[in-house]
């Protein structure tokens, strides 16, 4: 029998004489699971050691039997399943969810305690999107571009720190030097530490959410970028904020708002596509003469209304800023906007 296979064996066992034959995962499927991890994980693992990338995806619903968006985040790993119907009582998909664990364990060679493992539903809006499901508070210091991000692994639906947006806090930080930088729906504020490393002269960061807001500090306060740059942190609905925004402030704007919102905070709800040309033209209000704009979505079929946008030029992205773990399995589209 070879090497590292007895696991997976009685994995095998476990299945056949304690799962229910409705839910049963035959041990083809388990051992193809098995194999496509191996795979998937040795090629990306190469890659990101190749790039020093120690956060990073190998696996995004590869198989449609095993539904999971799992990440690498420098020793410990956040295992994410796609939420389905999926046929199961809840005992039986917590064993099956179990066997998955254990395969991860035994492929990755690590103990099962560093792997976390959640049900990654859909929320309907940006406060379902950061809504706290569990008090755990497992963190970890993950580092990113010579910088140091601090990670939640098990208290909401994301881990705080979007690993597709690699690429591009890396172009933010090439152009912040010496520049006012604007970083709207900041979530845990990672476009603002690379812009304060790159040198901004100030940086304001709005959010919705104080939690997420204090997260941006603490990630700021980790990588000791408080010296050189003023920062002003915002507690407010990005909308409405926008309407008070001086003109020709920023030279430098992030904005990656959320496909829809509806918080209750909010006077109006948010479309990311209905509303998109009005949220631009009210950024280019607020950027100076030559000035940039990153603007990004989730939103799958998402189509820029170039002509109705007043830009000097108007720039697709999307493939430029994709990392090697996310190549033909991204969503988003980016945009560089100039004035």
């Amino acid at each position: 029998m070879p090497d590292g296979f007895y696991p997976l064996f009685l994995l095998i066992q476990y299945y056949l004489t304690f799962t229910p034959k409705s839910i049963l995962l035959t041990p083809d499927k388990l051992i193809m699971f098995r194999n496509r991890l191996l795979k998937v994980y040795k090629h990306f693992s190469k890659l990101a050691k190749r790039q020093e990338v120690a956060c990073f995806r190998f696996y995004d619903h590869d198989l449609p039997e095993f539904p999971f968006a799992i990440e690498w985040y420098n020793g410990v790993v956040h295992a994410a399943e796609y939420k389905r119907r999926h046929g199961m009582e809840d005992e039986e998909h917590a064993i099956w969810l179990q066997g998955c664990k254990e395969i991860l364990a035994e492929v990755l060679e690590i103990p099962q305690d560093v792997i976390f493992m959640k049900i990654r539903q859909r929320k309907a809006g940006r406060q379902g999107q950061y809504e706290k499901f569990d008090e755990q508070k497992v963190e970890r210091i993950v580092p990113e571009g010579g910088l140091n991000f601090i990670i939640n692994l098990t208290d909401y639906l994301d881990t705080g720190l979007f690993l597709d947006h690699r690429i591009t806090r890396g172009l933010v930080r090439e152009q912040a030097k010496g520049k006012n930088v604007l970083n709207l729906f900041c979530y845990t504020g990672s476009f603002s530490v690379y812009a304060a490393d790159g040198g901004a002269r100030s940086i304001t960061s709005v959010d919705l959410s104080k939690t997420y807001l204090n997260w941006a500090k603490r990630n700021m306060q980790y990588n000791k970028l408080y010296k050189d740059t003023a920062h002003d942190f915002i507690h407010g609905d990005v909308m409405e904020w926008l309407d008070y925004m001086p003109a020709d402030a920023f030279d430098l704007i992030i904005c990656d708002p959320p496909t829809f919102s509806n918080s209750k905070r909010m006077e109006d709800n948010f479309d990311v596509q209905r509303d998109h040309v009005f949220l631009l033209k009210k950024l280019l209000k607020g950027c100076t003469d030559g000035g940039s704009i990153y603007f990004s979505n989730n939103y799958r079929d998402f189509v820029l209304e170039r002509d109705s946008i007043p830009a000097l030029t108007v720039k697709d992205i999307t493939g430029a800023t994709t990392p090697f773990d996310f190549q033909g399995k991204l969503n988003r589209k980016c945009f560089l906007i100039e004035k």
